[in-house]
């Protein structure tokens, strides 16, 4: 006998629709374990976001060791990975994310208004 499996579509419709209304920026930290090189990109990001966001962000940060299927969805291929999930189109930044430049730009992200691009 099959079993109906639940949709997350009307969920995550619902959780995009109130950062829209917000103007929350969605970011995803795929980080591989809790190294020293996890650590040191997830500081980056927070000081980054907390520095340039002003609390317009939501940061979920991934261990792919422990959640694989969501770097499987994700198509995560290399660690430590930053998403820019909402607002679209989605953008990838790849590597240790030590240039801060670079995540203004990586980002595309519209720092002299109220939300992004």
């Amino acid at each position: 006998m099959k079993t109906a499996k639940k949709s997350r579509a009307p969920k995550a419709f619902e959780q995009a629709l109130a950062r829209s209304r917000s103007g929350k920026c969605l970011l995803r930290l795929y980080v591989a374990g809790a190294t020293d090189r996890s650590r040191q990109a997830l500081q980056r990001v927070r000081r980054f976001c907390d520095a340039e966001l002003h609390g317009k962000y939501e940061l979920e940060v991934i261990d792919i060791y422990q959640q694989p299927i969501l770097a499987r969805d994700g198509q995560i291929l290399a660690t430590p990975t930053l998403v820019r999930e909402f607002p679209s189109p989605i953008r990838r930044l790849i590597g240790n994310l030590s240039q801060t430049s670079g995540l203004f730009a990586g980002l595309d992200l519209d720092l002299k208004g109220d939300a992004m691009s």
